[in-house]
């Protein structure tokens, strides 16, 4: 029998085993389907996407009612309402919060005092995943990675659409099979079409650019559209394997 509990780490690693690689991340306030556990470790089931792993056991807490997510690329949790009080926490873009009272300036959390600028009520759902995506720009480029810490191609895509309320799988190839619809080779780019190699996906910003996580520039970034395919191509990934469109 499973059972429902919340990530209560700023972010923690989805691991393929115990003590295994990395696969995905959770952020706080994620939810997940505890399929087993041990002292150490449970096995779960993310709530996002049904993805399956491994993270430590004190990771997990009981669940709690998120009223707010936040909505800014980064956000801090103060210990009082005031931006010169001490720090408690650093939460990523997409995190989930209980808000039980505010002020003008601040919510109080369960974490601490978090700016309202930064959070957003739940089920607010901004428009356009390529904007989304552009608050990422410089993150740091890690494998698995899915905060503003440190992110990785499909990781970029997948905060994208999810927050935007487009169901959206955590890695690249089953977005390949499974988001939006394929275009003809030759066919015009639109902002928001996702381009596919073997092992990346990149988000079309415009018919001349796109944005995404890279090895090559180590990071999040705008690139020409067809100067990276040529680039990628030139490495060795090989040419495009699927043009599609959402919607």
């Amino acid at each position: 029998m499973t059972s429902p509990a919340r990530v209560n780490r700023p972010v923690v690693d989805l691991l393929r085993a115990p003590d295994g690689p990395r696969d995905r991340q959770l952020l706080y306030g994620e939810t997940v389907e505890i399929l087993s556990r041990n002292e150490a470790w449970a096995a779960v089931r993310a709530d996002k996407d049904g993805y399956t792993g491994h993270i430590e056991a004190s990771a997990l807490d009981t669940p709690l009612e998120a009223t707010h997510w936040v909505s800014a690329p980064a956000t801090h949790a103060y210990a009082d309402a005031d931006f010169k009080s001490r720090d408690l926490c650093a939460l990523s873009f997409g995190s989930r919060v209980q808000v039980r009272s505010d002020t003008d300036r601040f919510a109080e959390t369960e974490l601490g005092h978090i700016p309202m600028t930064h959070l957003s009520p739940i089920g607010t759902l901004p428009a356009d995943p390529v904007t989304v995506a552009e608050g990422f720009l410089g993150t740091p480029y890690l494998w698995g990675g899915n905060s503003r810490f440190g992110i990785d191609c499909s990781g970029l895509v997948q905060v994208a659409l999810l927050v935007c309320g487009i169901p959206c799988p955590g890695d690249s190839g089953p977005q390949e099979r499974e988001l939006g619809r394929l275009l003809p080779t030759g066919s015009s780019y639109e902002r928001g079409d996702l381009l596919f190699w073997k092992g990346h996906v990149a988000l079309v910003r415009d018919p001349d650019s796109i944005i995404h996580a890279n090895v090559h520039h180590m990071a999040v970034a705008i690139e020409p559209l067809d100067a990276a395919i040529k680039r990628i191509a030139a490495q060795g990934d090989g040419p495009v394997t699927a043009h599609k469109r959402l919607g």
